[in-house]
């Protein structure tokens, strides 16, 4: 299967480019795989260039995960990341998301500095 990178899933996302867009979506119409990395870089450039709120950006990646044409990596992990982002917003996907990969991998606790992911279940705040 195919893979796609950080600035087709924002073409998706976004539509703010009609020639691009039309590019990502003829690439991605046979299949595509997103890793982890992408959605996260996504999910960055979301927030840092497009001013994207938590919501927002939340429901980019449902969105995302619901695409007929896209496998994401460890769905399953995502999904779970995606139920702390939504409950806790402040936290950023990333470190929601590091959280759950820590967790898939059987490596937990995940030691962190961060207040509020220090209060997720599998963290633990040093």
């Amino acid at each position: 299967m195919r893979a796609v990178d950080t600035n087709v899933l924002v073409r998706l996302i976004t539509r703010d480019d009609p020639r691009q867009v039309k590019a990502a979506e003829a690439f991605v119409a046979p299949g595509a795989w997103v890793s982890q990395l992408a959605l996260v870089e996504a999910t960055w450039v979301l927030e840092a260039v497009y001013d994207r709120q938590a919501a927002e950006i939340a429901t980019a990646v449902e969105m995302l995960l619901h695409h007929q044409n896209l496998t994401v990596q460890d769905e399953d992990v995502v999904r779970a990341a995606l139920g702390h982002f939504r409950a806790k917003p402040r936290l950023g996907f990333s470190d929601c998301l590091m959280l759950e990969v820590a967790r898939k991998a059987g490596h937990i606790p995940l030691g962190t500095l961060d207040r509020e992911l220090g209060k997720l279940p599998g963290a633990e705040r040093l």
